[in-house]
């Protein structure tokens, strides 16, 4: 989970991190954060597939 926080947030021009059971992200450009959220819809969807 700690590495898909960290690569969405990337794109926000931010990091991420934590424990494998709570990751947490932040970033600067709050105007990818559309962007960014669906990256994170596909990559779930992915994973739930």
């Amino acid at each position: 989970m700690i590495g898909v926080v960290g690569a969405i947030a990337k794109i926000c021009g931010g990091g991420g991190g934590g424990r494998p059971n709570l990751a947490q992200a932040g970033g600067r450009d709050a105007d990818k954060l559309p962007e960014a959220l669906d990256v994170a819809i596909a990559q779930l969807r992915e994973g739930l597939g």
